[in-house]
Parts: C-alpha cells; sequence; structure tokens
C-alpha cells in the first residue's frame, strides 16, 4: 500500500484528475476511483487497497473540498484509490448475480447485505451499474473494499453453477413461496433489474423460481435491494 502527497497543497492537475473521478470513462482510463469520509478511508487502509492521494479539507480549504465533493455535504476527507484487479471466483459456495441491477443506491446496499451475511461472491452483468461509481461507493459503507463483485455474462455464469451441480434460484414475482422452499447452503441467487426484472436468457438458465409473498396485497413488488435482504437472510436461516 502507498500513500502519498498527503500535506502538500493540491495542484490543478489533480485537482483536474480528482473531478474528473465523478464519470466511468475516466475511472476506466486512470484506474481509479474515489472515496470520501474518514470512515471510508480507515476502511480503504484497512483493506490492503492502494490509497494514491487523500485530501483533507483542513489542507485545502472548504472552497477546494465543494469543488472536489460529490456529496452535498462535503465530508472532511477524500481518498484517491487505486481500483483492484478484475476479480475471478470459480461456481461455489452461496452466490449472488445480479441482472441489470442500475441504481447506484441498490447497488451498494446489496454490497452492504452481501457483507453482513457473509456471501462469497457477487456476479453482475455486464450493464449492471459500475460499483466504482461514487454514490455506489458511498452507499456501501465499506463493503466495497471487501466485497467481491465478478462482472461476467450472467446466463452463462448460471450455466457454470448447474454444471458444478449447485441450483440457481431465480427471484420472480410468481414462483414457490421463499418460506416453505427447501433452501440449500450453496448455489447463486439471481436479483432482477429494478424496472423489468430477471432478463428472459437469465430466467431460462434458472434452475429453481423463488417468490417472497406478500401480505398486505397493497405494492406490487419490493425495492431489489430490500428483495435481497429478505432472500439471502432466509438462505442463510436454514444453513
Amino acid at each position: 500500500m502507498r500513500i502519498f502527497a498527503l500535506m502538500e497543497k493540491i495542484s490543478n492537475n489533480e485537482l483536474k484528475l480528482i473531478r474528473s473521478l465523478r464519470e466511468k470513462k475516466f475511472r476506466d482510463e486512470s484506474g481509479l476511483f474515489l472515496a470520501e469520509g474518514e470512515k471510508m478511508l480507515a476502511e480503504a487502509l484497512a483493506s490492503g487497497f492502494e490509497v494514491v492521494r487523500i485530501v483533507r479539507r483542513d489542507e485545502v480549504g472548504s472552497a477546494v473540498m465543494e469543488r472536489l465533493s460529490n456529496m452535498s455535504s462535503p465530508s472532511p476527507v477524500l481518498a484517491v484509490i487505486r481500483k483492484p484487479a478484475p476479480s475471478v471466483h470459480e461456481a461455489s459456495g452461496l452466490c449472488l448475480g445480479l441482472d441489470s441491477v442500475r441504481d447506484p443506491g441498490n447497488m451498494g446496499t446489496i454490497l452492504r447485505i452481501a457483507d453482513w451475511f457473509g456471501i462469497d461472491c457477487i456476479f453482475a452483468s455486464s450493464d449492471s451499474v459500475e460499483i466504482f461509481n461514487p454514490k455506489v461507493v458511498q452507499a456501501s459503507m465499506g463493503a466495497i473494499f471487501r466485497k467481491k463483485v465478478v462482472y461476467c455474462d450472467l446466463a452463462a455464469k448460471c450455466r457454470e453453477f448447474r454444471s458444478a451441480g449447485l441450483q440457481v434460484f431465480g427471484t420472480f414475482l410468481k414462483g414457490e413461496n421463499i418460506y416453505s422452499c427447501v433452501l440449500p447452503s450453496e448455489g447463486l441467487v439471481v436479483m432482477g433489474n429494478e424496472a423489468v426484472g430477471i432478463s428472459p436468457a437469465v430466467a431460462a438458465e434458472c434452475s429453481c423460481a423463488l417468490t417472497i409473498p406478500g401480505f398486505g396485497g397493497g405494492s406490487e413488488s419490493l425495492n431489489v435491494s430490500v428483495a435481497t435482504a429478505i432472500t439471502v437472510s432466509e438462505f442463510k436461516r436454514r444453513s
């Protein structure tokens, strides 16, 4: 882990670089992303991620921090962090599959859920929101530094799990009641897009359709992060 330029005045080039990291294009080009807040900095340092720049409000002033921050109320500290190498994970354990999850808040919350329940890995379709999006990073509350996320062809990953003798569970509005269904300790649990659910290509690879029954009868569906928490909790409760 390497940290530099903690106390020196921030240069115009650094200022431009940090501001550019709000956009995926420049995060991809530089291999860097941002995290804000003392807790997030502590999580990054503890994780072994390479922190390449720390900017503190006390050193650069409130006006500069407001220009750099992605938050409505800028935090006292901002860190520029190098992205790790792309993750690899074989079909094993209990994992999550995210099919076109687009909302950064949902993605960050799902990372926290996976961290809380000890999910081995998250497989995300290539059109899911990027985990280094600043809103995802903040919503993860540090889980981004502990959870492995693999972007992949999700339908192919489902086939890989099934080839390994593991079940693939899809979450649908109509399916087997999750509270009465037999749930194993290993397998892939697929959560769908916020608007349209699981895509037909991925749905075709699911070996079991699950549903969370409603008891009120008002709302049409659950938010995907809420549904993820309920589903994963039930799997872990049975293991």
